[in-house]
């Protein structure tokens, strides 16, 4: 079993932890293997938890646990090499599959009066189909104040380095339509393409039937281009189409030029290009609400 700092009291903790949402990802992880791992060297990475950097390595791993976005694992030999001495690591219970073998266990980190139990250490003997976690750690991303990639904060989370955004402005003719009814029409857009997705058309505020717009106290978040907010759409029929619009006030530095124009779900209303509808795509979007995450 994967080994915690040396030179740490390590009291075995009989508490169960708070969420026990780690256990069915381990066991799936460990079975089934992820979708893909990629070393992230040389990048650094380190992890701020209560005031302090409890780790920085440049030996992180990234693991897709699901298609869409990686999350970002660490060999247990690190926390031994280059934890902070702050930092108080406990093991706790121990995960097995359905045929009882043990391939994971609890970790608990601890920095003066917070803890993190939403940790877990999968086995350094780990085979078969999840042989490249054999060692990894994963401590849950939101369970940390803040990662860091170099000097520079991961945002919602890590981004896929196999993915990425182009802004170009375009003069084509642009119609939207929701329940069959025109909501927008203009002739210059942000067209965004980003890799694995239907390219998303950014219209101007004006150019959308201000009647039909109702604002949402909706928000997501996006690791390309901010926080997002939303308009739902009320055709007047007895049907709100819920959280179908969205823009960015204030987006990140790499999609600054959105800043302000409304985007519809593709996935979600009828959009004619230069005279063509195109086809409605079927996306992880299509039928969850914005900001669900994606199944694991």
């Amino acid at each position: 079993m994967s080994s915690p700092p040396k030179g740490i009291h390590q009291p075995l903790f009989s508490r169960q932890p708070s969420h026990r949402s780690l256990t069915p990802l381990a066991q799936k992880l460990a079975t089934q293997g992820p979708v893909r791992t990629l070393p992230i060297a040389p990048r650094l990475i380190r992890l701020l938890f209560n005031h302090t950097y409890i780790l920085q390595t440049t030996r992180a791993v990234y693991v897709w646990e699901h298609p869409y976005y990686p999350q970002i694992y660490i060999p247990a030999s690190e926390f031994a090499q280059h934890a902070h001495k702050a930092l108080q690591l406990e093991k706790g219970s121990e995960i097995k599959t359905d045929d009882g073998t043990r391939v994971a266990q609890y970790w608990k980190l601890t920095v003066g009066d917070r803890s993190i139990d939403k940790a877990i250490a999968f086995d350094d003997a780990l085979d078969g189909k999840g042989k490249d976690l054999a060692g990894l750690v994963k401590v849950d991303f939101d369970s940390v104040d803040q990662w860091f990639e170099e000097d520079t904060p991961i945002f919602v989370h890590p981004k896929d380095p196999f993915k990425r955004i182009e802004i170009l402005s375009s003069t084509r003719h642009i119609v939207v339509r929701v329940g069959g009814q025109k909501v927008a029409e203009t002739g210059f857009a942000m067209h965004l393409y980003e890799t694995g997705l239907p390219t998303r058309f950014y219209l101007p505020l004006t150019s959308i039937d201000a009647s039909v717009l109702r604002p949402s106290k909706t928000t997501t978040k996006c690791p390309y281009k901010g926080t997002a907010k939303y308009y739902s759409v009320d055709l007047g029929d007895g049907k709100v189409h819920e959280d179908v619009v969205w823009y960015y006030d204030a987006p990140l530095l790499e999609s600054a030029t959105i800043v302000g124009l409304c985007c519809f779900y593709n996935e979600k209303v009828e959009i004619e290009l230069d005279g063509e509808k195109l086809e409605s795509p079927v996306t992880h979007f299509s039928n969850k609400k914005p900001g669900e995450k994606p199944s694991i």
